[in-house]
């Protein structure tokens, strides 16, 4: 099983929404979009199922949609 590569994602302060990563990263097209997959169950952070859009993200924090993974990366710490 092949590990697929992680794009980070760098963002400008300490914590981004879910909702908002997934528009970031270009994962999805608009919030609509986002709410969907996430209420769908097709999100993953940490590879865990995440249910909440507005769900808090942090440096090093991994997201996954569609096979698709990103990490985030902040300021202080990129």
């Amino acid at each position: 099983m092949s590990n697929p590569e992680i794009d980070e994602v760098p963002i400008r302060d300490e914590m981004i929404r879910l909702g908002q990563l997934l528009k970031l990263a270009s994962l999805v097209e608009d919030g609509v979009e986002a709410a969907e997959l996430i209420k769908n169950g097709l999100v993953k952070v940490n590879g865990e199922i995440e249910e909440r859009r507005g769900r808090q993200l942090h440096h090093g924090d991994v997201v996954t949609v569609n096979g698709e993974s990103v990490r985030i990366s902040t300021p202080a710490r990129a």
